[in-house]
């Protein structure tokens, strides 16, 4: 065979023992250093790239501590993905048993909260170590649905010898993220997995949608809670003088008096009551309310400017920014987009065009408009941060930027040709 790239198409289309023959063949040819028979997918040769890095044994099923039944169902209480199990579970668990898969719900750590299915599949699944509370972790047990869809933050199907470690190859899986609507915070991954023999290329596809309804039901009950607080919110403005609004913890704008309507106000990580300083607002006063805050504006949006910027990139999976300044202090997470932009924008601090980070992001030079669009939302967030034309830092801003230790870790979700160069680099100097 020559060594054209695979495809989930070309693999379904083989027999199963062929294909799984195939895979187990590129897989050792990367394991050796050796010209493989075909070439892997970008995402599971990237994944295999990150688990050489971070010393996985391919050949030793590793496993860390698997939580008790408390700690499992204080995170089942805590998890915002236990709202949505009806909805996976309308949309997944009719034909698996049919298609003897089992469906598993991740938290954002890769730990096994919920695991429902077909009866023998989830014994073959106990003897894989593949159960609640299991830490399904890259990390931990090299490339898979679970984990790999954590850190890619896009939906992933890893079958047989695509994934790392060897002692999985008699599975495959497809693993959905699901992102919080409301800030866009990773919650989880959705993922149904089953013996290779029943791998199917629409299973992703499948996945992915039923991923995509759960965090529908999560924006209509988000949209739910701020009509609740918007009822609460009305009379309390109407009786107020100057200009005020309320918003949901999430700083999500349930009603404004006195103020052009704003989506969201981004809110410091640590909101409490008293003075505060907002971006677009300024000085102002908090005050809580059942299920959010009422926001008193004291001062113009334009008195604070900040004097430093850390952008800590640190985390496989959660970046944020926190701006610093003489009128005080705040932060907040950052989208996959978001983490990208601002990563680039503070490597090149002369600044960028539109079409420079559409070629360094998208490899398109022409995707300008997308860009634009994505710059406008973060600025909105960074006032007197970012500036434009070019688009770059402020000028006097001081930039930090925290890096993982290791270069694979660098935004691993990212397919960007600028970060990839920059991983690379940052590889060749460690």
């Amino acid at each position: 065979m020559t060594s054209s790239m695979l495809g989930l198409t070309q693999l379904s289309a083989m027999d199963t023992r062929q294909a799984a023959r195939l895979l187990k063949g590129v897989r050792e040819a990367a394991l050796s250093g050796r010209r493989p028979p075909a070439a892997p997918r970008p995402e599971i040769a990237a994944s295999w790239r990150r688990m050489l890095a971070g010393g996985v044994h391919p050949d030793v099923d590793a496993r860390s501590r698997t939580l008790s039944v408390a700690e499992t169902e204080q995170r089942r209480r805590e998890s915002p993905l236990r709202e949505v199990l009806p909805v996976l579970r309308e949309g997944l668990l009719p034909a698996l048993d049919e298609a003897l898969h089992i469906m598993v719900v991740a938290d954002a750590d890769g730990r096994l909260l919920w695991r429902e299915g077909h009866a023998s599949i989830l014994r073959k699944a106990d003897r894989l170590g593949f159960e609640v509370g299991a830490h399904w972790d890259e990390s931990v047990v090299g490339t898979n649905g679970v984990g790999t869809a954590l850190v890619t933050r896009r939906p992933v199907q890893v079958f047989s010898a695509e994934h790392f470690v060897s002692s999985h190859h008699e599975w495959t899986c497809a693993g959905a993220p699901v992102h919080d609507p409301r800030d866009g915070r990773l919650l989880g991954v959705i993922d149904v997995s089953g013996p290779l023999a029943t791998m199917h290329p629409a299973t992703l596809s499948w996945v992915s949608s039923v991923a995509r309804l759960a965090e529908s039901e999560l924006r209509i009950r988000h949209l739910g809670a701020l009509g609740g607080l918007r009822a609460v919110a009305a009379p309390l403005l109407a009786r107020l003088p100057g200009r005020a609004l309320v918003v949901d913890p999430h700083g999500w704008t349930a009603a404004v008096a006195g103020l052009a309507p704003v989506e969201r106000v981004p809110l410091p990580k640590e909101m409490a009551a008293g003075p505060v300083w907002l971006p677009n607002l300024g000085h102002c006063t908090a005050e809580p309310l059942p299920g959010g805050w009422l926001i008193r504006v004291d001062g113009a949006g334009a008195a604070a400017v900040a004097g430093r910027v850390v952008l800590d990139l640190s985390g496989p999976r959660r970046w944020s920014v926190a701006v610093h300044g003489a009128a005080g202090s705040w932060g907040q997470e950052l989208s996959p987009r978001h983490a990208e932009l601002l990563f680039l924008l503070a490597e090149h601090p002369g600044g960028r065009t539109a079409a420079q980070l559409a070629a360094e992001v998208f490899g398109d030079p022409g995707r300008t408009v997308t860009v634009r669009a994505e710059l406008s939302r973060v600025r909105r967030h960074l006032a007197g941060v970012l500036a434009h034309r070019p688009y770059r830092f402020a000028d006097g801003v001081e930039v930090e930027v925290r890096v993982p230790r290791e270069a694979a870790e660098l935004l691993p979700h990212s397919q960007a040709p600028s970060v990839i160069r920059a991983r690379l680099g940052r590889g060749g100097e460690s």
